[in-house]
């Protein structure tokens, strides 16, 4: 546990509760991507499924149960309570092109070929491309509302500061998982373009629009 890591996982639940707090408030998911959040639901599921298996720490625990219940209460919202504000005709990311290469990865390129190894595997990489049909929602609408950029800028944060944990271990601990990095760099990378536009717009008062 470091000071990168505590900031990362802050940053993730501000994530988290600025998109919730976003769709319950306004009673609507408009511009919010309801696959993106299978994604996410799905990341945290294959991870997680030591829960009640192996315990690390009170910490450990209570992330994992918060991470699990915040994602699929979010889907609940969103195809469930508010499902007549769900744009489907915008949210039309094909998620299989994500989902199977990163089973076919998980399978080739992992720690242990194990049941659990492989499915934490698939997680990481999973997680590192799941902002996509988000992104591309934000791309095809032309434009985000402030507040789901706040929610867009605290998890790409979360990432790169988890990058930042990593080197960190390596450093103090001599120890890094190439897997994590790679696939938190990757999904950093994706976030870019946005924090670019996030910090030249959406601070100075701007709608963000990302290019077509």
């Amino acid at each position: 546990m470091n000071v990168f890591r505590l900031t990362g996982d802050l940053s993730h639940l501000i994530a988290i509760i600025i998109l919730l707090q976003k769709i319950w408030h306004t009673r609507s998911c408009a511009g919010i991507s309801g696959k993106s959040q299978i994604l996410f639901a799905l990341v945290y599921t294959t991870r997680y499924l030591d829960l009640v298996a192996s315990y690390v720490s009170l910490y450990n625990t209570f992330m994992k149960f918060i991470f699990l219940a915040t994602s699929y209460a979010t889907i609940y919202l969103i195809y469930i309570k508010f499902k007549a504000t769900y744009d489907r005709n915008q949210d039309t990311f094909r998620v299989l092109l994500l989902i199977v290469p990163a089973v076919a990865l998980a399978v080739l390129i992992n720690h242990d070929f194990s049941v659990l190894e492989i499915l934490w595997t698939f997680s990481i990489y999973l997680e590192s491309v799941a902002i996509l049909p988000q992104l591309f929602m934000v791309s095809k609408t032309g434009e985000a509302e402030s507040i789901t950029s706040h929610y867009l800028f605290a998890l790409g944060s979360y990432r790169a500061l988890y990058i930042l944990n990593w080197i960190y271990r390596y450093a103090t601990e001599n120890y890094y998982d190439l897997i994590a990095i790679i696939a938190g760099i990757v999904q950093t990378v994706l976030y870019c373009d946005f924090f670019y536009l996030y910090i030249t717009r959406v601070l100075k008062g701007k709608k963000l629009q990302l290019p077509a």
